[in-house]
């Protein structure tokens, strides 16, 4: 986003000579988007940022995707994808290789981990990232820098930042990760045309955390990349592992409006009204041909004939995916669904309140409860993961428990 950022050893004017003390010169890196034609940063490398000593394919676990066919909506127990494996196995699975695909299209892919140990090296080639933590603590070491991250914050990634997942609490770090085929930024109609976020907007520039310093480790290379790029496999996703002679961290300074940051959800001021308000006043960032969206604790509405609970409605045009990670999901009660849930609302298919909700919602003036949906445009099929925690009946849960 169109935020300028300066952070360590820079020279005072770009694509320029930049020494260190003892005279070595540094490597100027641009990284931008678009061809040269939207946002970028310039990062100052200690060593050549393109050497390569070896390449190896990196294979993935199970990435085919199975459409939604018959078309039902469903529950997703994430929890289940790891809860009920031995005691203390979180600790072996990382935040990159240990992802399993829970649902997917060509726009965008969702999965789920549960980590207790640091990542390899990692690059996303095909797109931005947008990773929600939804309970522990880590570090994201990236090129840019170190971001501390804990419960409810994203992580905005963007494309092809080298970056490795660091959990650093006794608890598993449990991370819900949106990966785009293209960038992921707020919504349009919350910027000017320079890029600042607007008044009407539900955050502003001081609610993101950005590196504060460069991040220059210990470590000595040779190390290894993993890198997620367009290619052969499913979905045309393939990975490759490059051996690079020297860390990549190494960068002593950059400047420019392309950096990964951390925006926690407790800072989303939401938008209310007299009446129940439409899913977009929920939204928090877009990519192409999805959105996403955020329900934070909030009053709700308050006329005097209001139900607070959504109408019913009819996705025509996109599939809706909820992720429920705090309080109480007044619209949701009596379906099973609970924290760590996904509920999958495909278009084509009406839904709204579970039985009772209706009624039972007409008077409230708070509604506790925290989730995070992602809307697609394009329809999702079912992953590896969401197939194996699929809960099978709650395509059901509407006639179930009706009088």
């Amino acid at each position: 986003m169109a935020h300028y950022q300066r952070i360590g050893f820079v020279p005072p004017k770009r694509h320029t000579q930049h020494r260190a003390d003892d005279g070595q010169l540094y490597f100027e890196e641009l990284m931008g988007e678009e061809g040269f034609s939207s946002d970028s940063s310039l990062l100052y490398h200690r060593t050549i940022p393109s050497a390569v000593v070896e390449a190896r394919v990196w294979d993935f676990p199970d990435l085919t995707t199975t459409p939604n066919h018959p078309l039902v909506p469903r529950h997703l127990t994430l929890h289940d994808l790891f809860d009920d494996s031995p005691d203390g196995a979180w600790t072996e699975v990382d935040a990159v290789t240990g992802r399993r695909l829970v649902l997917g299209n060509g726009d965008v892919r969702i999965s789920y981990a549960v980590c207790g140990k640091a990542s390899p090296l990692y690059r996303n080639g095909i797109g931005d990232e947008c990773v929600y933590v939804e309970s522990g603590t880590g570090l994201v070491e990236t090129v840019f820098g170190v971001l501390e991250v804990g419960q409810g914050d994203y992580v905005i990634l963007p494309r092809a930042t080298t970056h490795r997942w660091v959990p650093t609490g006794r608890e598993p770090l449990r991370l819900y990760a949106i990966e785009a085929n293209s960038h992921i930024t707020p919504p349009k109609r919350y910027l000017s045309r320079f890029g600042q976020l607007l008044e009407h907007a539900p955050y502003c520039e001081r609610d993101l955390r950005t590196p504060a310093e460069p991040f220059l480790p210990d470590e000595q290379g040779p190390v290894e990349v993993f890198i997620k790029h367009r290619g052969p496999g499913p979905g045309g996703i393939a990975g490759t592992v490059h051996v690079v002679p020297d860390h990549p961290f190494d960068v002593v300074g950059w400047d420019g409006c392309l950096y990964p940051y951390v925006f926690n959800i407790a800072d989303f001021e939401p938008i209310t009204g007299r009446v129940h308000q439409p899913p977009p006043v929920h939204q928090v960032f877009e990519g192409n041909n999805f959105v996403v969206c955020n329900f934070v604790p909030r009053k709700v509405d308050y006329h005097p004939l209001s139900i607070p609970v959504p109408y019913y409605h009819s996705n025509v045009d996109s599939d809706e995916v909820m992720f429920y990670v705090g309080g109480d999901y007044e619209a949701r009660k009596g379906s099973g669904i609970g924290q760590g849930s996904i509920s999958l609302h495909p278009g084509g298919h009406a839904h709204g309140p579970q039985p009772g909700a209706y009624e039972r919602s007409i008077g409230v003036e708070f509604f506790d409860e925290l989730a995070v949906m992602v809307d697609t445009f394009r329809p999702l099929e079912l992953g590896e993961g969401g197939q194996a925690c699929d809960d099978g009946v709650y395509v059901t849960s509407w006639v179930r428990g009706q009088s």
